[in-house]
């Protein structure tokens, strides 16, 4: 006995909750974005975009929605074009970055290829002035050791190349 009075009520529940619901105005806003509120919709808004009104059936309002899907399928068709544009604008950026990292990648490989034979250059400039004798090899094979002459035109040519390093 008690389940019916239950099933009443819930069933008067259900009523009145969709009640509310039905009292609800839809429309689509400038964006394309479909609004839901109890109130009107502001002035602005034309009738076309109007797509439910409290008392009105969803129904009389379907020739409004093929109207604004046709609207978001003119603006879908120009997105494509805005797309490609950014993916070209971001590509091209893209490829300026890689050029200018590659150019700073270059400047630095340069910088410490500089650097290394400015090292090596003074290394051998302090070898030839200690008076130590120097050898070099000849294409037979042969040890040569340089004499007094060869060396002083040897510090000349470090002096030289040891003058752009700091």
């Amino acid at each position: 006995m008690l389940r019916r009075p239950l099933h009443i009520i819930a069933a008067l529940f259900a009523l009145g909750i969709t009640g509310h619901a039905l009292a609800q105005y839809v429309w689509v806003d400038d964006k394309g974005n479909k609004q839901y509120s109890d109130t009107a919709p502001p002035a602005s808004v034309p009738k076309n975009r109007i797509l439910k009104t409290p008392g009105k059936s969803v129904e009389s309002n379907e020739p409004a929605a093929p109207a604004k899907e046709a609207g978001t399928a003119a603006a879908s068709a120009n997105k494509p074009a805005t797309t490609a544009s950014r993916n070209e604008d971001f590509n091209k950026r893209r490829a300026e970055q890689a050029e200018k990292d590659k150019k700073a990648a270059e400047d630095q490989q340069a910088a410490s290829d500089k650097s290394k034979n400015c090292e090596r250059a003074k290394t051998y400039q302090k070898t030839l002035e200690s008076g130590v004798r120097v050898a070099t090899t000849d294409k037979n094979g042969e040890r040569n050791y340089m004499d007094d002459a060869q060396r002083a035109k040897e510090i000349a040519d470090t002096k030289k190349a040891t003058a752009g390093c700091q």
